[in-house]
């Protein structure tokens, strides 16, 4: 499913992140960039070591990753030039600040992207794994995120959604229906 704003198009998948060819791939990663599982378990096996080389050095400067921030990386192995680790943050009851965190971290992804004169960026769903944050609420927050970006003033030719199952993926296609 997809459509078009500004002059940039939004396309949801379900698929493998890992093997879609973008020229950044959003990584869902923790505040101490030391991977993990998921997709940013995935994001590492596939990419390699350089990844981590990379976030090493990054740690070493600045000690991880705030809630709703972004860091760059090669992406390695995978088919990318960058990846953006992005951590979102840990739902807990929606009361604390977590929805301007989600939408911080899409929007750090974002920043980055324009810095690095990126066509094209694949995103996961965010905080929406072991981090618990509810996919309705998640997949709005992201889209309507990216939406407003891509209205704007951008280098992205192409935001794509790489969703891991058919449930999430049914959020997400509900979400943009409703943009």
């Amino acid at each position: 499913m997809e459509r078009t704003f500004g002059k940039s198009i939004l396309e949801i998948v379900q698929g493998d992140i890992t093997k879609l060819p973008a020229d950044a791939i959003a990584n869902a990663a923790n505040s101490r960039l030391a991977g993990g599982g998921g997709v940013d378990g995935a994001i590492h096996r596939a990419g390699g070591s350089a990844i981590m080389a990379e976030l090493d050095v990054i740690r070493s400067r600045r000690r991880g990753c705030a809630p709703g921030s972004a860091v760059a990386t090669t992406a390695g192995k995978l088919p990318a030039k960058w990846v953006f680790h992005a951590v979102g943050p840990v739902y807990e009851s929606g009361e604390k600040g977590e929805r301007d965190l989600l939408g911080s971290a899409y929007r750090a992804c974002l920043a980055l992207a324009e810095e690095k004169h990126v066509r094209t960026l694949s995103f996961p769903s965010i905080s929406t794994g072991v981090y618990g944050y509810p996919v309705r609420e998640a997949s709005a927050i992201a889209l309507s995120t990216v939406k407003a970006h891509l209205e704007g003033a951008t280098c992205l030719q192409k935001v794509l959604f790489v969703l891991f199952d058919a449930g999430t993926l049914a959020a997400y296609e509900d979400a943009l229906r409703s943009l």
